[in-house]
């Protein structure tokens, strides 16, 4: 195995430059932990991005592959393939809505999301999309777009036309913007990328009574935040929100690229042959696994993220009763929890690093917690440990 040092000269010389990496080695994953060249143990407290649901090494999602391996890894969507339409049929099942298209990933999943509603006002004159301050829709032209943060947006533009950025949680502006020619509202309601916010409940239910006026599309980006990380299945759950289009990726794969839009019966008909496509979308290995992701939350760990999360929740509340100068908020639903510090939080991500846990610093200040599924109580009294112990010295 080449020398870290090795793969770092390699990496700067072979690679564009778009990611900051860590300066170790994974040899191998096994639940919730990393191990490195080194023979570290680390805790992985961000599970790839809310990607590995169930961990590393888990043992079903592996016979999962290696039972489809065996029979074909890919071929083209032009051929029906059982696998991708019994995930379709879990989908639809567990949301009431009516179609799924599979992409391979949260990107193409929003601009799936942009054609639909683009097509569905065709010859209307009704155009504009919504998105919201502190959004992250993906990095691609139309879903950058969407996001509003402006250090994904300043060196690319021109963006797509008609795109509207709107305060986040402002009823006031939803009633000065929203009118006739609104066609569709992106809207994380628990926002991860932009420091795990919550929509205010008031909020949402403005947005569902300008729907019910205007008759916009509604669509619940659940990229980071569905497939049961919140403790239920998607997150606009929680809050009410009355979505017509679902977007979907990251953990449905549980660690293989896999994205789906989910159409409710508004939407059911408005792609037809020819109008959209993806030359891997819905892969067999990865709808393989995204099966044994669904068959795992329906054997109770869906609550189990609900009590773990709250447990999580508690621990983290009594670590910043005791340092309330530099822990502000803690704020999350299920296993997607972010802790607001007074100060910025990347000294607080590489102390962590040393003590053997992986945690992720999002909007300068936010420390963000994305577990895998199978995390223990043990695992998080390690963590919780290890963060106070962090915290409360010198920084």
């Amino acid at each position: 195995m080449d020398s870290l040092n090795n793969l770092i000269s390699k990496e700067e010389q072979d690679f564009f430059h778009t990611y900051k990496r860590l300066s170790m080695i994974v040899e191998r994953g096994e639940g919730c932990y990393l191990y490195t060249d080194k023979g570290e143990k680390i805790l992985d407290m961000f599970g790839g991005l809310a990607v590995n649901s169930l961990g590393y090494n888990h043992p079903r999602i592996n016979e999962a592959i290696e039972a489809q391996i065996k029979k074909y890894i890919h071929v083209s969507n032009f051929f029906y393939q059982e696998k991708q339409i019994a995930l379709a049929e879990i989908l639809l099942k567990f949301t009431g809505f009516s179609k799924v298209f599979f992409s391979n990933s949260g990107t193409e999943s929003t601009e799936a999301a942009i054609k639909l509603i683009r097509k569905y006002f065709i010859g209307t004159g009704r155009k504009e999309l919504v998105s919201f301050s502190g959004s992250f829709h993906g990095r691609t032209m139309g879903a950058l777009s969407l996001t509003s943060r402006k250090k994904y947006r300043e060196l690319y533009a021109p963006l797509l036309e008609g795109v509207a950025h709107l305060e986040f949680n402002s009823i006031k502006d939803l009633e000065e913007n929203i009118n006739e020619n609104t066609a569709g509202i992106f809207i994380e309601c628990i926002q991860g990328e932009g420091g795990v916010n919550f929509a205010a409940s008031e909020f949402v239910n403005k947005i569902n009574e300008l729907k019910r006026k205007f008759e916009f599309i509604v669509v619940a980006d659940e990229i980071q935040s569905g497939i049961g990380r919140t403790g239920k299945m998607h997150g606009f759950e929680h809050f009410g929100l009355e979505a017509d289009i679902i977007l979907l990726a990251k953990g449905i794969g549980g660690g293989l690229p896999l994205g789906a839009v989910l159409g409710s019966s508004r939407v059911e008909n408005v792609f037809t042959y020819g109008d959209h496509g993806s030359t891997f979308g819905g892969n067999p290995v990865a709808a393989a696994c995204g099966i044994v992701i669904f068959e795992e939350l329906q054997n109770g760990m869906l609550n189990n993220n609900a009590v773990l999360g709250k447990y999580l929740m508690n621990s983290l509340k009594s670590i910043q009763s005791r340092n309330p100068e530099k822990i502000t908020d803690v704020r999350g639903k299920g296993l997607m929890i972010g802790i607001q510090l007074s100060f910025p939080g990347q000294p607080v991500v590489e102390k962590l690093i040393k003590e053997g846990v992986l945690v992720n610093c999002t909007n300068e200040n936010v420390i963000r917690l994305l577990p895998p599924y199978i995390i223990t109580e043990k695992d998080i009294d390690m963590f919780t440990e290890k963060f106070e112990s962090v915290i409360s010295s010198g920084l």
